[in-house]
């Protein structure tokens, strides 16, 4: 019997999530013109950026420590509807799983991805569902959600008692898709959704849907969802608005689905993957999130106040999706990496040390 396992550095992965369709062009209100770029506080290099494939379209990113001490990198690839498997010590390219289709262990726009213990959870936006499968062999075993979502793209997992998961999935539907019309305010309530999510002991998965939430204020609304991470031991969630036209940013909600009443300012272009860097406590730590800019800015948050600590960009890495951070030690990163997409066509690897000496970080998130 394979049973959900509690991983305590898997809560520092942020689980999806970004990356959406070519978008209209859009004029923003004049309250929400952009304003020209600024320029990261440090430019940190690569790690290892790996090859570029393009005719892929990769996007969100999940860590999974393999059975033999390694761990890889599980990618989605929207355009050939596939999962791309990644060393994540070397980025060197492993396999590719799945294809297109309706099946289980088929994918149709695959998106956000999370993984926990030995199941990797699939958000697939034209398939309306999330699908679970089990690793190493990526065996598939279930499809949640296919009643309830439209157009799930992130997703944030957290266990609630043993062998059951609470699992996140974020609805980016529309009243029209192609020109990005917003539905009414008042369905806006219906942008999470919420599940529990149970493995029984022959191995086999069970979800039972919880309702969904969302606030339908104008300050709080979610009008354009993708990445979605949370913080248990702070009672929040950061939830991405990707809606430009009003101004695109990171929201505040309790675990509960209320909204505190605060987003953050707004980014200069989308607001995408969001990942926790929990530290040595409860309260120390950081929040990361990528603004998809070309070179990308990361932004970089303190864990509680949500208060700018610092912005950081690559030497190469640009217009970033999802992104994934592993605070597990390893060889080659003793204190954990943060992985991104760049340019819809890699994955690279940033070293915890590397950002913490450029930012000036908290000794203790690096130790």
């Amino acid at each position: 019997m394979r049973r959900i396992i509690l991983l305590t550095s898997l809560f520092t992965v942020t689980l999806l999530l970004a990356g959406c369709a070519s978008r209209p062009r859009v004029t923003a209100p004049a309250a929400a013109q952009a304003v020209a770029p600024a320029s990261a506080d440090a430019v940190v290099a690569e790690a290892w950026v790996s090859a570029p494939h393009p005719e892929e379209e990769v996007d969100s990113i999940a860590v999974w420590p393999t059975e033999d001490g390694g761990s890889w990198l599980i990618v989605t690839a929207k355009q050939t509807e596939q999962l791309v498997v990644f060393d994540a010590q070397s980025g060197r390219r492993l396999r590719t799983v799945g294809s297109s289709g309706s099946a289980l262990g088929q994918f149709k726009r695959p998106n956000g991805i999370a993984v926990f213990g030995d199941l990797v959870f699939v958000a697939e936006r034209d398939n309306h569902r999330v699908q679970v499968l089990q690793l190493p062999d990526f065996t598939p075993l279930a499809a949640i959600g296919e009643r309830e979502l439209k157009v799930p793209y992130g997703l944030w997992l957290h266990e609630v008692a043993p062998d059951e998961l609470e699992l996140l999935v974020t609805d980016s539907f529309m009243a029209d898709f192609r020109t990005r019309a917003l539905p009414p305010m008042a369905e806006l309530d219906q942008r999470v959704k919420r599940y529990r999510v149970a493995q029984k002991p022959d191995g086999s998965v069970s979800a039972r849907y919880l309702g969904a939430f969302g606030d339908t204020s104008e300050a709080g609304a979610l009008r354009m969802v993708e990445s979605i991470a949370g913080d248990p031991a702070n009672d929040r969630l950061l939830i991405a608005d990707e809606d430009v036209r009003v101004g695109s940013t990171l929201r505040d909600y309790t675990l509960g689905g209320r909204y505190r009443g605060r987003s953050l300012p707004r980014f200069q272009a989308d607001a995408e993957g969001v990942s926790l860097w929990a530290c040595d406590t409860d309260q120390a730590g950081y929040w990361i999130a990528s603004d998809q800019l070309t070179p990308t800015l990361f932004r970089v948050y303190d864990r509680v106040s949500l208060a700018p600590v610092g912005t950081f960009s690559g030497k190469s890495v640009g217009d970033t999706d999802g992104q994934a951070l592993y605070a597990t030690p390893s060889a080659r990163f003793p204190a954990g990496a943060l992985y991104v997409q760049s340019r819809n066509e890699s994955v690279a690897a940033f070293d915890l040390r590397d950002i913490a000496a450029a930012l000036k970080l908290a000794p203790a998130c690096v130790e």
